[in-house]
């Protein structure tokens, strides 16, 4: 049980410097644009901060889900993949649904990746959800 309960504290902390700047460069999105534009904007933003702060960011990454034998049976595009350790799926949406959950969550299932943020630019207070699976 002890061994258990580490492991949870484990994954939380994971990668938490990183979605910490991700999260705070966000918060300095929204504020200077707020919402109302399309989510490309605040992507667009949200990567050339983070560049700045020395951020390895990659935009509009090819995910692909591969059958049981190796066979590719689809393919998305993740808005970011930060440092190759975090992706984060933008939205510019007035109320997040259960699919913009499930979104991420495939990503996450789909890679190797464990950590994942769901950030919505579209209501006047930023909406940040972390995901580690």
């Amino acid at each position: 049980m002890i061994g258990q309960q580490k492991e949870v504290q484990k994954l939380k902390l994971l990668h938490k410097e990183l979605t910490g700047t991700i999260r705070q460069t966000a918060f300095e999105v929204h504020k200077y644009f707020g919402p109302g534009f399309a989510e490309k904007v605040y992507e667009n933003s949200l990567a050339n901060r983070l560049r700045k702060k020395s951020v390895i960011v990659e935009q509009q990454v090819l995910v692909r889900v591969y059958d049981e034998d190796g066979t590719i049976v689809g393919e998305y595009v993740a808005d970011l993949l930060l440092e190759k350790i975090v992706i984060v799926e933008l939205k510019a949406v007035s109320a997040l649904t259960d699919q913009h959950f499930s979104q991420l969550l495939n990503y996450l299932k789909a890679t190797e990746i464990k950590v994942g943020l769901l950030i919505n630019f579209g209501t006047s207070k930023l909406q940040v959800r972390r995901f580690v699976t």
